[in-house]
């Protein structure tokens, strides 16, 4: 009896609720926290592997941010591995190891396109920096805008959308839904890479493949107003802005900072969509061009928006081009518009230098028109001229009937604004105009100043290295 009693006494062992509550305590957990994470984004940064590194190697990788504890206020906690988070609602080692896991069930058919998808997955410390492979069958109302110089460029509906983060409680992706994404094609495709993933730089999203020419396709953020050059013709009372400018300045700084160049730097690479978007990072060449180019052969890119030390190689001659670049070389530039701010009048002229060591770099680029975006209060000398050209701007507006506001936005038919080969030679050495009218403007048409301008951008300006110098120099 007694036995009994003492057995009836002993609490019961793993009883179905305890094994139930035990395992719904160990049940990873969302522990992230929702703050604005972009401007964080690119603070972090990890130690890069590749696609042949070992699961177990992932936990061993160095994980970069200002401080950990920084990480940890900002992202949260991850709830599998109770480690900081790299992003928003992203861990970096545990999404690698997802992604890893889920190799064997994808493939490009192409192993160099294979290996930058897994790549970026691999070292992704947000969803911003990651690539898929995206079936072709995935997108839906195909529809063709226009050609680049080399590709053709489509939008289309991609219902499943983009990954945004892993859902820890539920197992799954977390996807942005009914994206609206552009497809851009490279003829004659069997390599592609895409080296910038940044907050002014257009977004890429992976890669698809058209089933019926083969050619592959990026899958990239859908701007809606299309490039600077159709927008502002298409949007005449729109106006570029100081924050516009340094968005892209932005943009092209952190190509530089990548030890990059773009090397087709123009306004038709630069998309709009509320927020400027530089895009054709290293695609303004054949994608089967796979050799280091000789400039020998000659260069690819927009010849008006090129510097003249790009063009003073020995080329082979085409006639109407080959007088254009001799004279691009001899100093011409294009007319400034009437009324256009005196700073920036200033500006455009440090980036026209016939000498490369002369011109800002992008760092000196970004510092200068922040700084001009910052004061751009109502009692600033910033202000003052922009308001001063938006006069001009709207008077010549109303005055141009509809007919000649047409007839002025026409193009001559030999004007070409798509990348292609530029082959040219016996230019003559890069000079600056001796004729300085291209450049300034009448005292009636430009506002005054109350300083010398050219003193007021030297004061902001930032003093880069050589080595900086030389890396930012290349801005046409």
């Amino acid at each position: 009896m007694e036995l009994l009693k003492k057995i009836f006494k002993k609490k019961p062992r793993n009883t179905s609720m305890e094994i139930l509550n035990k395992s719904f305590k160990e049940k990873p957990r969302n522990l992230w926290k929702y703050v604005d994470w972009d401007k964080y984004h690119t603070h972090a940064t990890v130690s890069s592997i590749d696609s042949t590194t070992k699961s177990d190697d992932i936990d061993d990788r160095i994980i970069y941010m200002d401080e950990i504890e920084k990480r940890k206020e900002i992202f949260g906690i991850c709830g599998e591995c109770n480690e900081p988070g790299t992003g928003g609602y992203w861990c970096q080692p545990c999404n690698a190891k997802r992604f890893k896991e889920n190799f064997k069930n994808w493939t490009s058919g192409n192993e160099d396109v294979d290996e930058l998808i897994q790549h970026s997955q691999l070292n992704a410390i947000h969803h911003k920096t990651c690539l898929e492979w995206i079936p072709f069958e995935k997108f839906q109302s195909i529809t063709y805008i226009t050609r680049g110089g080399f590709g053709k460029i489509y939008s289309a509906k991609w219902p499943e959308g983009r990954i945004g983060y892993w859902d820890i409680e539920h197992r799954k992706w977390i996807r942005a839904t009914n994206y609206e994404v552009a497809l851009k094609s490279l003829d004659n495709s069997s390599e592609i890479s895409t080296d910038f993933l940044n907050e002014d730089i257009v977004f890429c999203y992976g890669i698809t493949q058209d089933p019926n020419t083969k050619d592959y396709m990026m899958v990239l953020n859908y701007c809606k107003y299309g490039n600077l050059r159709n927008y502002y013709l298409n949007n005449s009372n729109d106006c570029m802005k100081p924050c516009h400018l340094s968005r892209i300045a932005n943009g092209l700084l952190s190509i530089h900072n990548a030890e990059k160049v773009h090397k087709d730097f123009h306004s038709g690479n630069i998309l709009f969509s509320g927020s400027m978007f530089i895009s054709d990072l290293g695609m303004c060449q054949p994608a089967n061009n796979k050799e280091k180019p000789d400039k020998k052969e000659g260069v690819y890119g927009v010849l008006p928006y090129m510097a003249p030390e790009v063009l003073l190689i020995p080329f082979n001659d085409i006639p109407h081009d080959h007088i254009l670049a001799v004279k691009i070389c001899k100093g011409l530039r294009p007319k400034i518009s009437e009324g256009i701010p005196k700073l920036f009048v200033d500006l455009i002229m440090k980036c026209w230098d016939a000498k490369a060591e002369n011109r800002p770099t992008a760092k000196e680029l970004y510092q200068v028109l922040k700084k001009w975006d910052k004061e751009g209060g109502i009692n600033s000398e910033i202000y003052f001229q922009m308001n001063e050209y938006e006069k001009i701007r709207k008077h010549k507006l109303e005055s141009k009937s509809s007919e000649n506001m047409s007839e002025s936005k026409k193009s001559h038919p030999q004007a070409i604004y798509t990348s292609r080969l530029l082959n040219f030679k016996n230019l003559p050495e890069p000079l600056n105009s001796s004729d300085l009218s291209l450049f300034q403007l009448n005292s009636d048409d430009v506002p005054s100043v109350s300083a010398n301008p050219k003193l007021y951008f030297n004061e902001i300006f930032m003093k880069g290295s050589n080595e900086q110098k030389k890396l930012g120099n290349i801005l046409f």
